[in-house]
């Protein structure tokens, strides 16, 4: 574990810089699709610097809360010092343990992580636990399954055995966590799985 954390760690002055201007644009258009609202409560698993935190504390507004978790100190501090806003909170923190309150949040997304989540299972079911009924989960990469396994072991390292599910044991972790409504597409430069919380 401390050789991952290590890992993301290195690359938290230059997490920012992979994503070029059309990711962020196409990341733009994905998250207007999830219809997220004035007053929301978001979970951001994984969340990395913040690639997404400008956008979505922008759609939540100063009644809505932005809460990202990530596991690399180095990550969240950097997180914490881009988006000192009222609206964004940051936890050093595991996403299969998360320090947050059941039923508490109405949308859930892990952006650019949940290959390298080493509990999965887990992760999906603390993620139905901090929802409310009705809430939705989305695990977004801008990339297909086939092409992070790929790019993951090329890379090598901690993340070298880092994937995604197949679509089967996707569908069995989703029920096992309690959502419905399960969609997931699959194909060059996007895997999205999206859910509702029963």
């Amino acid at each position: 574990m401390n050789s991952r954390k290590e890992y993301f760690e290195s690359f938290a002055e230059e997490w920012d810089k992979y994503f070029t201007a059309e990711d962020l644009e196409y990341l733009s258009f994905l998250l207007d699709s999830f219809n997220i609202k004035s007053g929301n409560k978001v979970a951001d698993l994984g969340c990395g610097t913040g690639v997404l935190f400008d956008y979505l504390r922008r759609k939540v507004g100063s009644d809505g809360m932005v809460v990202g978790i990530d596991f690399s100190k180095r990550m969240t501090h950097r997180a914490k010092r881009n988006f000192p806003f009222r609206n964004c909170v940051v936890i050093d923190a595991e996403a299969e343990h998360l320090p947050l309150r059941d039923k508490s949040f109405d949308m859930v997304i892990s952006f650019a992580a949940f290959a390298h989540f080493t509990d999965k299972q887990k992760v999906i079911t603390e993620a139905g636990r901090i929802l409310k009924t009705g809430g939705n989960l989305h695990i977004l990469h801008l990339a297909s399954s086939k092409e992070l396994e790929k790019h993951h072991h090329q890379v090598g390292g901690p993340v070298a055995m880092d994937h995604l599910p197949s679509f089967e044991q996707m569908m069995l972790m989703f029920t096992e966590g309690q959502f419905a409504n399960v969609k997931i597409t699959d194909h060059p430069g996007l895997y999205l799985a999206s859910a509702i919380r029963q």
